[in-house]
């Protein structure tokens, strides 16, 4: 049997604190420090990520005023990149749902991964959560994967991963992912960059200059990949 180091089971503890939260699939992302050193915890601007949180906040209020609480809709938001997860009544709701987040303020683009069917019991988002913590833990403790620059979403035992990566990252990050227990699929919703757009965010070792973030990036890169995986 495989035992937690210390700071991931304190990290568990922590989390299935959240078990009793009515919401299940609120994304997770973690900071470590590595070799004594903190590492960036997003690679986003810190204007992008007040963005992001931003658009939670409006999408949240848009689908509260045109559906209740009738329909469980998730809104995750990263680089204003949204992933709509839940269960909803209808088809005919799914559209509606994802027309009105793409008309929220800044939002760039949507991934629509709402389900049509019943609506999840309070076990199954408990479930989530719990099963969150774990592919978190596993990423901590897995030492060649940056666990604090993945966005980490549950959703009826289905693991949806966001963040800016390169195509090596997301390769090892899956694979942790799918070796953990209860795992049923694993869905990549990424915006990849080259490892020369990686080593450019790395801090300088002969100066401490910042490096901007808010360079022009590659259309390849800004487009947002969503794989299935089975």
């Amino acid at each position: 049997m495989k035992f937690l180091n210390k700071s991931t089971a304190s990290l568990l503890s922590t989390l299935v604190m959240c078990l009793g939260l009515a919401s299940c699939a609120a994304p997770l992302m973690f900071g470590g420090v590595i070799g004594g050193a903190m590492v960036a915890s997003d690679r986003r601007t810190t204007g992008i990520q007040v963005e992001d949180e931003g658009i939670e906040q409006r999408s949240a209020t848009a689908i509260r005023e045109n559906f209740g609480s009738k329909e469980h809709i998730n809104i995750t938001s990263y680089n204003r990149q949204v992933l709509i997860t839940g269960e909803v009544t209808s088809d005919t709701v799914r559209s509606q749902v994802e027309q009105l987040i793409g008309r929220v303020q800044n939002v760039r683009s949507v991934v629509n991964e709402l389900a049509v069917g019943q609506v999840s019991s309070t076990s199954e988002r408990a479930s989530d959560v719990l099963l969150v913590a774990k592919v978190k833990a596993s990423m901590v403790d897995t030492e060649d994967v940056f666990a604090n620059v993945f966005k980490v979403v549950g959703e009826r035992g289905t693991i949806y991963l966001m963040g800016r990566v390169t195509q090596r990252e997301s390769k090892r990050a899956t694979e942790v992912v799918r070796g953990v227990s209860g795992v049923k699929r694993v869905v990549r919703v990424f915006e990849y960059i080259t490892e020369d757009e990686l080593r450019a965010m790395q801090p300088k070792r002969s100066d401490s200059q910042s490096v901007n973030l808010n360079a022009p990036k590659s259309n390849a890169a800004q487009q947002p990949v969503v794989t299935p995986i089975k």
